[in-house]
């Protein structure tokens, strides 16, 4: 049965990652991102600009749409210069500023979108760069869907908060100053009325809707909850329907969805008070304002408290400004918060210590060619997860170049961890390891594993062709290169009779290719390789005995003149080996040909020797 703790998905971990508070440190911290943006500084500096011009178009508005007014009831309106502008002009004049709004907004968009996908691509491209050089330690600390989440939600904020959020925040900041500017050159007395009657408003209106926005995001995982449940039931719908569990699995459904509704009631029930709250505050406080405002209209011209009827529509429409800057603020401070946090967890993942490989010049030697005489000195690891259990303890052992050694025992004993030092995916916890007469960390990593080839137990293919899969193991090689590598791994022969051929698209994870395919086009990926040093990780135990015999036959053209070091359940596969290592909790307990060993009275050898003959 489905369970949804199983759920690994990359868009739930991104939903409840935290938002830090914002301070001087946070921002100190966040605004390192700004790197980025450096080398398109001169296209940000314009956008800069335009967006000041906008601004500066959008807060004129209202002044002159006040003056249009004052000219309409028989005010005038004289400039400097002397030059009296009647309703045309005044008129002629707001169009003009509307144009140029528009021609601002239009030049800020398109520099600031210049800006957003540049540097996104950059963070892209640095994050992916660092994800393919961390080290194996890093990927078994933390989950897949977290590390994803990083280049995808994480880089997507960071997206809109170069495109939009940073815009939106220069244009209410600027607003909220230069309407609270404008209102008190109008009335200062009016001002002062709006001002103790209207922030108070928004401020409540800015509480409800961080109250909503909590609601609504329990809505949110709810029914995120409820669409996992969906996803693992059709996904497992075989044992759903083995266990019989169709009732218990509606059931589960129907709860989840009673939760949904019951979160949505909530949700919306605060959402109406907020409505009517907008109507009636709001709305009141305008009331308000235009009451006290009509009264100073009302006024004689000679009082000095008189007030024009155009600079009251000023003040109204400057007023609304102000408001919506208040209120746009709250969701903007929201914005900015979730920006800084994916900030920092992507400089998290940038800040970390990759892996030396392709590094130039290399550190390190870098061989031609290796002969693969390996040497393995008192070797003892702990995984750095686990620092106090000792997984491997004074492994020590001699593998000649051109030698078949075989590593068995039981499952959790250490062995594929013995070939993935070789590798250098751990750092050791004790001992070296030599190849060719040099400790691996003398080699450059990169010049290292270019001659070490591996074929692990689960072939896990890219999603494209088998082309594309078998020259992975060497970029740019020809069709006929393919084709002879592929041929000497037992697999010509069903590549041919797929109708594209090596053109065939093996889908996700290889799903469209057997179990015993799958095998040797990692055989053949690996041939064409052409490695010194060759890993076999139980490359044949989950096949059947046909497909067993084809691969085998593959891995013993593969294996011809290397340095072969195999890790095998099945005993049957490594009699021909030069030597047989029996490792057993995490030690060497057994060295010896598969005719010794298998005679040792009481060995540990001998005895998973008979268990499987018995099973056989």
């Amino acid at each position: 049965m489905a369970r949804s703790g199983l759920n690994t998905s990359g868009n739930d971990v991104a939903a409840d990652l935290p938002k830090p508070k914002v301070n001087k440190e946070s921002l100190r911290r966040g605004l390192r991102i700004f790197r980025y943006v450096l080398p398109y500084r001169r296209k940000f500096i314009i956008g800069m600009v335009l967006l000041v011009l906008s601004s500066i178009s959008t807060m004129s508005f209202p002044w002159i749409a006040g003056k249009l007014v004052n000219v309409a009831t028989g005010q005038p309106l004289v400039l400097p210069g002397g030059l009296v502008l009647d309703i045309n002009r005044v008129a002629i004049g707001l169009f003009v500023v509307t144009v140029l709004q528009g021609f601002f907004s239009f030049g800020r968009i398109w520099f600031f979108t210049q800006v957003s996908e540049f540097t996104v691509r950059d963070i892209r491209q640095a994050l992916y760069a660092k994800f393919v050089q961390l080290p194996i330690p890093f990927y078994e600390k933390n989950r897949v869907g977290a590390i994803t989440s990083r280049i995808t939600s994480d880089v997507g904020q960071i997206q809109d908060s170069f495109s939009l959020t940073l815009a939106e925040l220069f244009r209410q900041v600027f607003t909220l100053l230069g309407g609270i500017g404008f209102i008190m050159v109008v009335s200062w007395k009016l001002s002062l009325f709006m001002l103790l009657t209207f922030p108070p408003i928004v401020l409540a209106a800015g509480l409800f809707g961080r109250k909503i926005r909590t609601l609504s995001k329990t809505v949110q995982q709810e029914l995120a909850h409820t669409n996992t449940i969906v996803e693992e039931t059709l996904q497992a719908i075989n044992s759903v329907k083995a266990f019989t569990n169709e009732k218990f699995e509606t059931g589960r459904y129907n709860a989840s969805l009673g939760k949904v509704v019951r979160a949505a009631l909530q949700s919306n029930l605060y959402r109406g008070g907020f409505v009517s709250f907008v109507i009636i505050g709001l709305f009141g406080g305008i009331i308000l304002i235009l009451w006290r405002g009509a009264t100073l209209v009302h006024t004689p011209v000679t009082d000095p408290n008189h007030l024009q009827i155009g600079d009251l529509t000023a003040f109204i429409i400057y007023t609304a400004f102000i408001g919506a800057s208040v209120a746009g603020l709250g969701e903007i401070y929201g914005k900015v918060q979730s920006t800084l946090g994916a900030s920092e967890r992507i400089l998290e993942i940038l800040d970390e210590v990759p892996e030396p490989t392709h590094i130039e010049p290399a550190v390190g030697l870098v061989p031609a060619r290796l002969h693969g005489d390996i040497r393995y000195e008192h070797v003892a690891f702990r995984y750095p997860t686990r620092p106090d259990i000792a997984v491997l303890s004074d492994i020590d052992f001699h593998i000649a170049a051109g030698e078949k050694i075989a590593l068995v025992g039981p499952s959790g004993a250490g062995k594929s961890t013995i070939a993935g030092l070789l590798m250098q995916f751990y750092p050791l916890s004790g001992g070296r390891i030599i190849v060719d007469g040099h400790d691996v960390q003398d080699y450059d990593l990169t010049g290292l594993r270019r001659h070490i080839g591996i074929v692990p137990q689960e072939t896990l293919l890219f999603g494209g062709t088998i082309r594309e899969n078998i020259a992975y193991g060497k970029p740019g090689s020809s069709d006929a290169e393919i084709i002879e590598a592929a041929q000497r791994a037992n697999a010509w022969q069903f590549i041919q009779a797929f109708p594209e051929a090596l053109d065939t698209v093996v889908g996700d994870r290889g799903i469209k290719l057997s179990g015993g395919q799958r095998q040797r086009v990692a055989i053949a990926r690996a041939i064409l390789k052409n490695p010194a040093i060759l890993i076999l990780d139980e490359a044949t135990s989950s096949l059947d005995s046909e497909s067993e015999k084809l691969v085998q036959g593959a891995l013993d053209e593969l294996m011809e003149h290397r340095t072969s070091l195999i890790i095998a359940h099945r005993l049957s596969t490594i009699r021909k080996v030069d030597k047989i290592l029996v490792i057993d909790g995490g030690r060497i307990v057994e060295a010896g040909t598969h005719e010794e060993l298998s005679d040792r009275e009481g060995g540990l050898y001998a005895n998973l020797l008979r268990l499987q003959f018995e099973l056989t």
